[in-house]
């Protein structure tokens, strides 16, 4: 049977009746379909605006298309009260749906995030979430329920995440600290995603894999979020997709920083940097710590594959109660994935396989983690310090032959990094949950909904 094709346009009719009166609000609803998804690629000018005719097939959506005073009931007028934080796209806001709103809608709270469109770079994120996300399900990838396209208005409606982002939970000052299984857990979590991305029929380059990133429901099951700088992968006979260095400093790949070639193995590296930020507590980039401590991957993975000096590179917050194995085990599958060399990192789908059992050990020490030297060394233990000192080898070779990449300053990476080192203007908010993003109430009330509050009355 033929996929039955569909217009954008027949999808956001609103955003191309901006005088006419809203029309009466529709449910998309898309055949799944195994054979074809579609991506940035397919659209004439991905970044020109919805006022033009783009004819696409968004095949295996099931979005729903809310309209702005729909949005306004379910937020209380966007109100300061339901107000969860801002980002570089603008303000989220907590909501509920439920089937009064929409015949057929499941009740649960969920998150409305408003675009703040300042040109094409907004847009292009807003429809490549859109795109992405409404195509992509997955337990690890989080969920957009709709979109609101009204006007000049872009809003996107997710699933409500009540623990917030692991950046919050990780590095908040003032929370307990996560226990080591929690931490596994979440590692898990978040690399089944990227697994589920990087194995599609048409693989998917996140491109964005970090803390901020990765959001939590209430039994810290890892998720996904923020498609806007996703990127389809490499077809053909083509190894590497070009593009503009786009990402945030700490996370990115050292070869994609330096050529702008992006591969699967490029999140891969991301991916060891948030593993290595979970066994240590430390953030990835931390101006405030000692000059050579400040890039957290450069610092410690030299010591992730020698025992003796893992306890230096453990989060103290853990205060000992973590299995000895599964961080020696955790901080070697660091190791591999912060390599230089692209080819000798492991891939998605052997990260998966190496943390399922780690999330499960169970021998956590009741002291901090010592290791001992022993006096001689036998049989058993021979092939353990071969391993030790060919990964030191590897460290220093690594480090000689990629020198100029820590000290090649002139990159865009290295120059205005504001606001968490962040490479573009719009920032990841953990915009899906109440604890997980700054308060600032102010900017909820000063939000482009409430100036146009008015008007729109």
């Amino acid at each position: 049977m033929a996929v039955k094709k569909s217009k954008w346009r027949s999808m956001v009719t609103s955003c191309y009746k901006a005088d006419s009166a809203p029309t009466k609000p529709k449910k998309v609803v898309a055949k799944q379909t195994s054979f074809h998804r579609i991506s940035m690629s397919d659209l004439s000018n991905p970044s020109s605006t919805l006022s033009e005719d783009l004819s696409i097939s968004l095949a295996g959506s099931n979005l729903h298309v809310f309209t702005l005073a729909e949005l306004k009931v379910i937020t209380q007028s966007f109100s300061s009260s339901n107000f969860l934080g801002e980002g570089g796209f603008g303000p989220v806001h907590k909501g509920f749906i439920d089937d009064k709103l929409r015949p057929g809608l499941k009740a649960q709270p969920v998150a409305v995030k408003l675009l703040d469109l300042e040109g094409c770079q907004g847009h292009r994120e807003w429809l490549t979430e859109v795109i992405f996300l409404g195509q992509l399900r997955h337990p690890h990838l989080v969920k957009l329920i709709g979109y609101c396209c009204e006007e000049e208005h872009r809003l996107l409606v997710y699933e409500f995440m009540p623990r917030g982002s692991l950046e919050n939970q990780l590095f908040r000052r003032y929370s307990a600290s996560l226990p080591w299984s929690t931490r596994m857990k979440i590692a898990l979590g978040a690399a089944k995603g990227l697994a589920f991305l990087h194995e599609a029929e048409k693989p998917v380059i996140y491109r964005d894999f970090k803390a901020s990133n990765i959001l939590l429901d209430s039994d810290y099951t890892a998720k996904l979020s923020d498609f806007g700088l996703a990127k389809d992968g490499p077809e053909g006979d083509d190894t590497h997709v070009s593009t503009r260095v786009m990402g945030t400093q700490g996370y990115a790949a050292p070869e994609y920083v330096m050529t702008g070639h992006l591969t699967a193995m490029s999140d891969v590296y991301s991916f060891g940097v948030v593993l290595l930020e979970l066994i240590s507590g430390r953030r990835s980039v931390d101006k405030s710590r000692p000059t050579r401590e400040q890039n957290l991957a450069e610092w410690a993975r030299p010591m992730l594959c020698d025992p003796r000096k893992l306890s230096r590179v453990m989060d103290p917050r853990l205060e000992g109660q973590y299995s000895e194995t599964g961080a020696i085990k955790a901080a070697a599958l660091a190791y591999q994935c912060l390599s230089h060399r692209p080819k000798q990192r492991p891939t998605i789908s052997t990260v998966v396989k190496t943390l399922e059992p780690l999330k499960d050990f169970d021998d956590v020490a009741i002291a901090p983690f010592v290791y001992t030297v022993p006096t001689e060394i036998t049989n058993s233990n021979k092939e353990g310090v071969k391993k030790e000192a060919k990964c030191e080898e590897e460290v220093k070779k690594e480090n000689g032959h990629h020198h100029h990449h820590h000290h090649h300053r002139n990159h865009p990476l290295h120059h205005g990094q504001h606001n968490k080192h962040r490479l573009r203007s719009p920032k990841s908010p953990n915009f899906l949950s109440e604890n997980g993003v700054r308060q600032n109430h102010r900017n909820g009330l000063n939000s482009p909904l409430h100036q146009r509050q008015k008007s729109l009355e």
